[in-house]
């Protein structure tokens, strides 16, 4: 059976950039509830009940769903109670009552809102008005209490249709519909129909078919208008509708191939027999209508009636108990889900899964119009390097502005031999000058989020900058470094405008138990600085793509960039990582990696090279620069593949010594599995490189993913926005730790 949720999952994620916020009218009903519990990686949701009731109905019914992923749903999602929002109430009381007044009945503001209170229709008004992209009922309420009102308030354009979407179980003969999936249309909706709309129903649901089935799987859409009666609509779709229709079809195809050149691969056919569409061997026989010899091997059933479209669906689903079946509406523009009252769990994650996806092709929609039951705060990220300063501005997690400020030789030229703080005023009027261009001030965010620098060790997370930490940046008092400036530049700007400013997990994050520092030398003791927020980051992101916590996960990660570190992130704490400031763990493209303790000693003792020669060696001159004399992986590629054996050996080596590496960190899990092992950094874009350490660890059996890219301005806005959403409270930099 071909995997439609599977391919959905993958079709979004591909195509998302934001997840659309969507209200479940019915929380209260535990189909519903478990739909939802699996949807949060792809959708914001909103439920309407108190989060004290939905959580009796989960702790009662959704026993079987793993409480983790109830707990993650929960976090990504608000509780919404209707009758309480007293501002969206006098809202919407007011437009339902103008409209109501435009349809010349008479109803009071009170009378208003006592409807409006109704989650149903509280949820369709807050799409209508900008404040949701989807609602989702159906399930408990009846037609007129929630389909109905549904397609009044959302309709777009012509008369709506919903199309019911069928993947049939292997045991059906695959010779009637390819890979065994059908769609039907008119399901539900139309009891009349005419011509334009009929024509506009074939095209719609056919597109339906083309949005959420990928070409590879169905290469052409073919569609089938059924008719079986030449007596009118009291008997049944009439002939002479569907040959008018037909006529219609091929002017609103060319309109929608306009708006998407994948249309283009819909064929439609009409005045087809009922027996010919649903049968190969009827479509043999009568060599299909009108002469066309594929009617039989239609994919999209387009039924020019309710009752037909209801019998074939209703049918089917009794017939294939088996089948994956879900419904997508037509003329919505995604903006409705309407669910059967006899619903599975899983036909309620089909049918938003399938609308959500509809909604990223589109191309229109890029965010919800308004951020009423999820904040947008508005972040400003800085970033400094050692000749840049990036900085860029975020709506959530939606990236509005960035830039990278490049710092000439000659700019910098003047605090050679001083200080990194010594270029604060610099940086910071270059900051505040690219901000300007954009027409940005500081009172314009609500929160800055800057690099940490190197500070005493501290425990992961969100920092408040405050006095302690200033003191200790400024003074260099942990080392010299660019990302010493972040929180001081952003101190200065967010005591300009009275924001919040934070740092997020510095390099010297160090949560690592004794035994990770304890060296056979008593004076020498293991330092733990490593590319932590990247680190961190990105052991965050593939909990919450797994739709879990970092606190539930064990991950190793390996950030793989001009320096390389390799950290184990244990159920929420980040328990040991090399030194990769020093050039501790496997060589990098610029530092020397681990040596060999005795020959390292004579190579010092040795005369060849002065200390300033060696430091270079262990980072900037090491590695890939010294063994190829390039540090671009990319260079060190190419030679490969035009046969240089050094770069073959060379490469190989590195592969391998980030692959031994990661296996060294199993024993910090105590005896746990590793769920993961997380692939990061600019390296990771190699796909060769990805290869070889995947072959590597391929022992530990836990797989691995890609996450190519160090994401560091999102991480740093990732960062403020747990603590602006209340997910995670800000810490304290304490002088003493």
């Amino acid at each position: 059976m071909f995997d439609i949720e599977g391919s959905l999952d993958r079709q979004i994620l591909a195509a998302a950039h934001t997840r659309p916020t969507v209200v479940f009218v019915e929380p209260l009903d535990p189909r519903v509830l478990e739909g939802a519990c699996y949807l949060s990686r792809f959708v914001r949701p909103v439920f309407l009940a108190s989060e004290a009731a939905v959580r009796e109905v989960a702790g009662r019914d959704l026993r079987h769903v793993d409480t983790t992923r109830i707990e993650f749903t929960f976090s990504e999602g608000v509780f919404v109670e209707p009758a309480q929002q007293e501002k969206l109430l006098a809202s919407f009381a007011s437009h339902y009552l103008e409209g109501c007044r435009e349809g010349g009945q008479v109803r009071s503001a009170a009378e208003a809102r006592r409807v409006v209170a109704d989650p149903a229709q509280f949820g369709i008004l807050a799409v209508r008005l900008g404040h949701a992209d989807m609602v989702v009922g159906g399930a408990t309420h009846e037609p007129k209490d929630f389909f109905r009102a549904m397609v009044r308030a959302l309709t777009i354009r012509y008369m709506p249709s919903e199309a019911g979407v069928f993947v049939l179980p292997d045991g059906h003969p695959d010779a009637i519909f390819p890979h065994n999936i059908v769609v039907f249309g008119d399901v539900g909706v139309n009891a009349t129909m005419t011509p334009e709309a009929l024509a506009h129903v074939a095209v719609g649901t056919c597109a339906i078919a083309r949005d959420i089935l990928p070409e590879e799987v169905l290469p052409e859409i073919r569609g089938a208008m059924v008719s079986y009666s030449h007596r009118g609509s009291d008997e049944g779709p009439s002939a002479d509708l569907v040959r008018r229709a037909a006529e219609l079809v091929p002017g609103v195809l060319s309109e929608r191939v306009r708006h998407g050149s994948r249309y283009a691969s819909i064929k439609i056919t009409a005045e087809v027999k009922m027996s010919v569409a649903l049968s190969q061997r009827s479509a043999n026989y009568y060599g299909g209508a009108g002469g066309d010899r594929w009617a039989g091997g239609a994919n999209v059933i387009i039924c020019p009636n309710l009752d037909m479209g209801n019998l074939l669906y209703h049918l089917y689903a009794t017939r294939y108990p088996d089948a994956k079946k879900f419904t997508v509406m037509i003329g919505l523009k995604s903006r409705g889900v309407d669910l059967a009252m006899d619903c599975t769990p899983e036909d309620v994650r089909l049918s938003v899964k399938a609308s959500v996806l509809r909604l990223h092709r589109f191309g229109d929609w890029t965010q919800t119009p308004k951020d009423t039951f999820f904040r947008r705060h508005r972040v400003l990220a800085i970033n400094p390097g050692s000749t840049s300063t990036k900085i860029g501005v975020y709506e959530g997690e939606q990236e509005k502005f960035s830039a990278e400020l490049q710092h000439t030789s000659a700019e910098l030229a003047p605090f050679a031999g001083r200080g990194i703080t010594e270029q604060f005023a610099f940086r910071k009027d270059a900051i505040a000058t690219a901000l300007a261009a954009q027409g940005l001030r500081m009172t314009d965010v609500d929160a800055i989020a800057a690099r940490g620098g190197l500070l005493r060790p501290i425990a992961h997370g969100t920092y408040v900058i405050g006095k302690a930490m200033l003191d200790d940046l400024r003074s260099s008092a942990f080392g010299e470094h660019a990302s010493n400036l972040g929180a001081l530049i952003a101190n200065e700007l967010a005591t300009e405008s009275g924001r919040p400013a934070f740092i997020v997990d510095p390099v010297v994050v160090d949560e690592a138990p004794e035994r990770a520092k304890i060296t056979g030398v008593k004076s020498i003791r293991r330092k733990i600085i490593s590319h932590a927020l990247n680190q961190i980051a990105t052991a965050r992101r593939y909990a919450e793509e797994n739709e879990t916590f970092y606190e539930k996960v064990n991950v190793i990660v390996a950030h793989m960039g001009g320096g390389i570190t390799i950290g184990a992130h244990k159920r929420g704490r980040y328990i040991d990582v090399n030194n990769g400031l020093d050039g501790e763990g496997p060589f990098t493209p610029e530092r020397s990696g681990s040596l060999p303790v005795g020959q390292l000693i004579d190579l010092c003792f040795s005369g060849t090279l002065t200390e300033p020669e060696l430091k270079a060696l262990n980072k900037g001159r090491g590695g890939l620069v010294d063994l190829l004399g390039t540090s671009d992986l990319r260079e060190v590629e190419r030679r490969r593949a035009d046969g240089d054996a050094d770069a073959a050996v060379v490469f190989e080596a590195m592969a391998y010594q980030i692959a031994k590496n990661i296996a060294a960190l199993v024993p910090a899990f105590d005896g746990e599995p590793v769920d993961r092992i997380l692939l990061t950094g600019g390296m990771a874009r190699s796909a060769a490189l990805v290869a070889a350490i995947t072959g590597f660890v391929a022992a530990a059996g836990c797989g691995v993913t890609v996450y190519a890219g160090e994401n560091e301005m999102f991480a740093l806005v990732k960062g403020a926005l747990r603590v602006l959403n209340r997910k995670e409270e800000a810490r304290q930099y304490r002088p003493e730790g």
